[in-house]
């Protein structure tokens, strides 16, 4: 049993983890997956994939939380799955 135990945990050490994300590197993200390059528009940018437009929040920097939430934000506008994998790649 212990061993099991051992097992999971040197797993769990393994596996991705999602990053705070800064922004110049998150629309860098984006233009890879096929965005076009930020447009100003009032108080945000925006960029657009096809018919979708995303407004690209002004922070600095994007915590963890923040960059889960708009990648499935980003996921349901593109209707395409993003992995964790496909993510760091980018």
């Amino acid at each position: 049993m212990k061993g099991c135990l051992l097992f999971r945990v040197g797993l769990l050490r393994l596996m991705p983890k999602w990053k705070p994300c800064k922004r110049r590197d998150f629309i860098k993200k984006l233009k890879r997956i096929g965005f076009e390059p930020p447009e100003p528009g009032g108080n945000h940018f925006y960029m657009r994939y096809g018919t979708y437009t995303f407004t690209v929040p002004s922070n600095k920097e994007f915590s963890v939380p923040q960059v889960k939430m708009l990648v499935k934000e980003i996921e349901q506008g593109i209707k395409k799955k993003i992995s964790l994998d496909e993510w760091d790649r980018l």
